[in-house]
């Protein structure tokens, strides 16, 4: 059986328990593209991870995206925040 690991929620909720490497799969993708970007849109980073690891990564990936992103807010790694109406994240400084 994999490792897994119990996720964090920013707003102190439930997260959801994962397999460790699917999360660090998923870890690794947002922040390398966060960092190529400066910040971004979640919509367009959920899409680019998407096209990143379609080809690789079984499960949904707009679901792992989605909990690993609220995880990595929780641990203080990226930051939330709105620009234009839509939902925008960027590494804190």
């Amino acid at each position: 059986m994999s490792d897994t690991m119990k996720l964090l929620h920013p707003e102190e909720k439930q997260g959801a328990t994962i397999r460790v490497d699917k999360y660090e799969v998923i870890k690794d993708e947002i922040l390398k593209i966060v960092k190529q970007n400066g910040e971004i849109a979640y919509k367009e980073l959920t899409n680019v991870v998407k096209e990143n690891l379609a080809e690789t990564f079984e499960g949904s990936i707009t679901w792992y995206v989605t909990a690993v992103k609220l995880d990595l807010e929780a641990r203080g790694i990226l930051e939330r925040f709105k620009s234009g109406g839509l939902q925008h994240l960027k590494l804190v400084d």
